[in-house]
């Protein structure tokens, strides 16, 4: 096998996902796994659709339990998909049904993780694709990139109705570009339709390609 056959190889070898085992929650950083393996961290405001998307990425629909209430997620949840790489299932910020010194533990425990975890390859934000840019979510994207942390943006719901008044991905990026010279890569998806499926996994494998263990 060639270097493009074997590189093509491990390319679908990333893409078509086979397994995902549940491994554990974790509320510190310093308590998460010890292991070599890269992590993929799934983030956004409270209801933004991540377990959905999360489903539907892998193909189980019991991966990330959805829940019409936001806030479920209180913990860092660990999988490990086709025994190669770690999703990291990260509490959503802003509004949930919790007390403020729960959602300051929250907020405290992400970027303790964003900051700290050397395993992290790239941060998924999520975008609420039906709304208007919301504060919450600039300030978080901001706040990223000056902490020079490696993400790009997902905006969920694109098969719903959209109530930002135009094109969200487009408006949060004019939103970005007061303040930033290069602009964030973005995916847009649905968990409905598994529009941005393909993209993101791409994307994952590509990363995984050019950065071995």
């Amino acid at each position: 096998m060639n270097a493009h056959e074997s590189k093509t190889a491990l390319y679908f070898c990333f893409v078509n996902i086979r397994s995902a085992t549940f491994i554990s929650s974790y509320v510190d950083v310093k308590k998460c796994p010890k292991t070599h393996l890269h992590e993929f961290a799934f983030t956004g405001r409270s209801n933004v659709g991540k377990s959905s998307l999360i489903n539907m990425l892998t193909g189980f629909n019991s991966v990330a339990k959805i829940s019409s209430t936001p806030g479920k997620t209180q913990t860092m949840n660990y999988f490990l998909i086709n025994e190669q790489w770690h999703l990291v299932d990260l509490p959503g910020y802003g509004y949930a049904k919790v007390s403020r010194n729960m959602r300051v533990d929250w907020n405290k425990m992400i970027k303790n993780y964003l900051i700290d975890r050397e395993n992290l390859q790239c941060v998924f934000q999520l975008i609420d694709a039906t709304i208007p840019p919301q504060k919450l979510d600039i300030e978080f994207t901001n706040w990223m990139g000056e902490h020079a942390i490696p993400f790009v943006l997902i905006f969920t719901k694109s098969d719903k109705k959209n109530k930002a008044g135009g094109n969200a991905a487009q408006l949060y990026e004019k939103e970005l570009s007061e303040t930033w010279e290069t602009l964030p890569q973005t995916f847009i998806t649905s968990s409905k339709t598994k529009t941005g499926r393909d993209e993101i996994l791409n994307y994952i494998s590509e990363i995984l390609i050019k950065n071995p263990y």
